[in-house]
């Protein structure tokens, strides 16, 4: 199983951006994905959840109505759209997998909100 993240960078306060994470050797189909963010010095949090099928989704207090999670999966890809980025948005982004007792990770992307 691999998820490869991309999509992370510099941007300003109030910009864009849209993560990918794009997923292979799996069923993609069958795993919920999600975004988990680690800011510098701080534990791991969640982000956003989305199910399998892409009708359910979750998201932390701290990004609702700023972020979108969504997948394709005919492109075994989820995304994660950021707007209205704020400074304490500045972290490493990782997405995972979830399926039954497997859990997988991505390697992560940088990103930093700053003027």
């Amino acid at each position: 199983v691999q998820l490869v993240e991309s999509g992370g960078g510099l941007v300003q306060p109030g910009g864009s951006l849209r993560l990918s994470c794009a997923a292979s050797g799996l069923t993609f189909s069958k795993y919920a994905m999600s975004w988990h963010r680690q800011p510098p010095g701080k534990e791991r949090e969640l982000v956003a959840v989305i199910s399998s099928g892409g009708g359910a989704t979750h998201y932390a207090d701290s990004v609702k109505g700023r972020f979108t999670i969504s997948r394709d999966n005919a492109k075994n890809t989820v995304y994660l759209q950021m707007n209205s980025l704020k400074p304490e948005d500045t972290a490493v982004y990782y997405c995972r997998g979830v399926y039954g007792s497997s859990v997988d990770w991505g390697q992560g992307t940088q990103v930093t909100v700053s003027s």
